[in-house]
């Protein structure tokens, strides 16, 4: 739920997301296609159950073929109030047989491939003293910062609400930056885990820090000329939609059978899933999306070969069965 300013904003953002969203599960091995959905308007002041239990119907209407979960500005509560109006959603609370929150499990999967990212580009295999700037610490970047100070790194947090910056300041010992200047720090990670977009003209030529590695979806404001940018300045870039998949590994779980353990073993694997598209795009010299890219559109592309195959079989027999008859 964000408040959009139109509804074309609103069309190219979840166009964005539910692109990613694809690519996401496709390079994540679930068994899941892609899609997203958005709420045009202010969240501090149009929430109610009236908007949610709408959105459900709405939701429900399709039959299955869209799954909601909660994501920026959305919250367990609200999930609830959808879930009223359809069984096609996931993330409700525990005590409601779901996953609950899944932030923690998406923060989980963003620390494995910081730690990734800094094994590849720093050679290192311990986070302890590694300088982290972290741009955004709501409810994902909160618990990145705390998995990461836990490892020993030093962070400098900034975010929209001060109040939050504070908290974080006080309960995990960073240190407050500014919002609009936290991206230039003199620092090992830079981790956006706000929205999308940041990584562009005006943006890349001010980044110091050699690798970036956050939660945000769509970072890249142009996909194809900023992850080129990120490249020929030799800055390692963790693919959004690869490092930020602990959320829908999490909430997945909840069509199999919700196991908060192998959830959060799941989302461990983005630190090999990424090593090997660093190692993919240094062989091939391509950008790392590029790399993820592939890998991702080479799994949509054999099961639904896998899937026409299965289709023709099927067919096939159907023909085979009423000849029999016929004969």
């Amino acid at each position: 739920m964000w408040n959009y300013s139109s509804e074309e904003e609103a069309l190219r953002d979840v166009l964005r997301l539910s692109r990613g969203m694809t690519y996401k599960n496709a390079v994540s091995g679930l068994n899941l296609g892609g899609g997203k959905s958005v709420i045009i308007g202010d969240p501090k002041k149009l929430k109610s159950e009236a908007l949610f239990r709408t959105f459900g119907r709405f939701v429900d209407s399709l039959g299955g073929r869209y799954i909601t979960a909660e994501d920026v500005n959305i919250r367990v509560s609200d999930i609830e109030q959808v879930a009223l109006e359809t069984a096609y959603v996931t993330g409700v609370s525990s005590r409601a047989g779901g996953s609950g929150d899944p932030s923690p499990v998406t923060a989980w999967g963003v620390y494995q491939g910081i730690k990734a990212s800094v094994k590849y580009k720093l050679n290192k295999d311990s986070l302890k003293g590694v300088t982290v700037a972290v741009q955004g610490v709501g409810a994902v970047g909160s618990h990145l910062i705390e998995f990461l100070v836990n490892d020993g790194a030093k962070i400098y947090a900034a975010d929209i609400d001060p109040e939050k910056v504070k908290a974080n300041v006080k309960l995990y010992g960073a240190e407050a930056a500014q919002l609009h200047e936290i991206h230039k720090l003199n620092v090992d990670v830079f981790a956006p885990c706000a929205l999308g977009g940041f990584l562009n003209d005006q943006t890349i030529p001010e980044i110091k820090a050699p690798i970036i590695a956050g939660a945000a979806n769509n970072q890249l404001l142009d996909e194809r000329v900023h992850g080129a940018m990120l490249k020929e300045r030799g800055i390692l870039y963790a693919p959004d939609y690869v490092i930020n998949a602990g959320g829908v590994i999490n909430v997945y779980q909840e069509l199999c059978g919700y196991d908060a353990e192998i959830a959060k073993k799941k989302a461990s694997g983005i630190h090999e899933t990424l090593l090997a598209i660093y190692k993919q795009a240094d062989e091939q010299q391509i950008t790392t999306n590029a790399a993820s890219n592939v890998i991702a559109e080479q799994r949509i592309q054999s099961v639904k070969a896998m899937r026409d195959l299965r289709n023709t079989m099927d067919n096939q027999n159907w023909v085979h069965a009423v000849r029999g008859r016929g004969r």
